[in-house]
């Protein structure tokens, strides 16, 4: 695999109103550009990309997905994180993000 980016997300966790009780964090719109320029031709189904996420002691593989309305990646942090780490929705977090796909050349 190439070469990779890392960013260093804060933000604030929010429940999806919908079932399913997710929770999502949004990367930054300028981070989410950044990614998008880079990665975004290597994206997968829905536009995801592949990625490692570190919250505090917690490390997982994943996906990230842009959403239109926000125009910026979500996150998804699974339950496992959440009960780990002791994350609610409303709180703010620190999370490190590492893309996994190809940069595009160009």
């Amino acid at each position: 695999m190439g070469p990779s980016a890392k960013y260093k997300v804060r933000t604030k966790v929010w429940l999806y109103p919908g079932m399913g009780g997710w929770h999502f964090a949004n990367l930054s719109p300028r981070s989410s550009a950044k990614i998008k320029v880079r990665f975004g031709g290597a994206a997968r189904g829905f536009g995801s990309l592949p990625v490692s996420v570190k919250i505090g002691r917690t490390e997982w593989k994943t996906s990230i997905f842009p959403d239109s309305k926000s125009r910026t990646y979500l996150l998804a942090i699974k339950t496992e994180v959440r009960k780990k780490e002791r994350i609610a929705a409303g709180d703010t977090i620190t999370a490190f993000v590492q893309i996994r796909a190809r940069p595009m050349i160009g």
